[in-house]
């Protein structure tokens, strides 16, 4: 097994100030793994991909609260639906539409981020500031959707030894988190603000993160097959 549990624990720790959820990204690693973090009291873990994120939560503990973190193609939602705590990589009008068609076929409500693209890389996914605020204008004060509940805000800064642009992007998305907080229409729900991870989680919660995802520094190198 290879959990660091004393970093966990101290992790722990450093979290408990600010209230921050920890997410342990424990894509490719085995359900060992996961149950090491599971036995000390971990319950938020992160999967990237819909079949192992399947397979897992067949194999381990029922009160396990899983979080799809990776980029969702709008054929795969039925398979994760019934299930998930919380999708974090909204990042189309189209798909949280989507989403919702599937949450009412199930009759679930499916909680879900919007993802923001904040960083410089062309790479990531995601609404920009501006489109992000339209959208969320179109839910909170448009036609509700159903099934679906918009809990917040995801992003992901720039994988960057600046440490002045990473801060910038991070109070980017604080800053729109708050100016849709306060969206006439706006539920109390609107409440989560996921931004940070294993490199970047300090500055992240400096800047109003008040939920990281943490996976290199719990669990070491993913494990990639062939790799």
């Amino acid at each position: 097994m290879s959990v660091n549990v004393a970093q966990y624990k101290h992790l722990l720790q450093e979290l408990k100030p600010s209230g921050t959820t920890l997410i342990a990204v424990s894509k490719t690693k085995p359900n060992e793994d996961l149950l090491g973090l599971y036995a000390e009291g971990q319950k938020d873990f992160g999967e990237n991909y819909v079949q192992e994120l399947m397979a897992k939560a067949e194999a381990l503990p029922k009160d396990i609260r899983w979080h799809f973190i990776g980029h969702l193609q709008s054929n795969k939602i039925k398979y994760i639906a019934s299930f998930v705590h919380l999708i974090h990589g909204v990042d189309s009008m189209k798909l949280l539409e989507a989403i919702n068609k599937e949450g009412k076929k199930i009759d679930r409500k499916i909680n879900c981020l919007l993802q923001v693209h904040i960083a410089q890389e062309e790479t990531k996914f995601g609404f920009d500031l501006q489109e992000a605020l339209a959208a969320a204008q179109t839910i909170f004060q448009g036609e509700p959707l159903s099934h679906v509940v918009v809990c917040g805000l995801m992003g992901m800064a720039s994988f960057s030894e600046d440490e002045e642009q990473v801060r910038k992007e991070f109070q980017a998305l604080k800053s729109l988190f708050d100016k849709i907080k306060n969206l006439e229409g706006a539920p109390a729900t609107f409440d989560t603000l996921s931004m940070g991870m294993s490199g970047d989680y300090r500055m992240a919660i400096e800047e109003g993160s008040n939920m990281v995802r943490v996976g290199s520094l719990l669990f070491g190198a993913r494990n990639y097959p062939n790799a």
